[in-house]
């Protein structure tokens, strides 16, 4: 998911979107490929990492949540493993929620934890759901991610280290941040009162 410039017009960020797409599936497959050889081992971050409580939508504490390869494939289906575990990224313009514009709270599709605030939410023209802040900067992981011959900073979600997608530096005030992330990745709680509590 590439920093995309305002003055492009539409027809070029898509066609910048698919080619983009096209190559992180390629990476993917790689990875799918070096993971499968440890498919036993928890995919999360190593438990020796401070990190801080976490709290869902209701006020719940949660864990960290760290399964098996096998535990997740289980828990996902085919394209939320592809993209929360393996790093692949949904088709642009094809996300379910691309186009939501209802009010309430996005939350990790692996775990339940809170990413993102409806309004928070814009459309970034990318083909991907595009967020300016973080609900709770304490809720998302940021790692230098050096593939596909860029340098890019990669979001996951804190609590259980799955794969949201890429935050850049040319979304909107107040931020001027654009956290682009897949879709696939997330969850829309519409009214966090009266919910169920997040996964656990």
């Amino acid at each position: 998911m590439p920093p995309v410039k305002k003055t492009e017009n539409n027809h070029l960020m898509k066609s910048i979107s698919l080619i983009l797409f096209l190559v992180s599936t390629q990476f993917a497959l790689t990875s799918m490929t070096l993971a499968s050889c440890s498919s036993e081992q928890p995919s999360a971050v190593t438990a020796s990492e401070e990190l801080p409580a976490f709290v869902n939508h209701v006020g719940d504490t949660l864990p960290r949540l760290e399964l098996t390869d096998r535990q997740w494939k289980e828990r996902l289906t085919p394209q939320e493993y592809d993209v929360l575990r393996n790093h692949g990224t949904e088709r642009p313009f094809t996300g379910a929620l691309l186009d939501n514009k209802e009010n309430g709270i996005y939350v990790c599709k692996g775990c339940g934890l809170p990413l993102f605030h409806s309004e928070t939410k814009f459309n970034s023209g990318t083909g991907w759901p595009s967020y300016f802040k973080a609900l709770d900067s304490n809720n998302i992981r940021y790692i230098k991610d050096k593939t596909l011959g860029m340098t890019r900073m990669e979001v996951r979600c804190a609590r259980c280290d799955g794969h949201l997608g890429h935050v850049f530096d040319d979304g909107p005030p107040p931020t001027g941040k654009r956290y682009c992330v897949n879709s696939v990745s997330l969850d829309f709680v519409k009214d966090p009162q009266k919910q169920q509590k997040a996964k656990k």
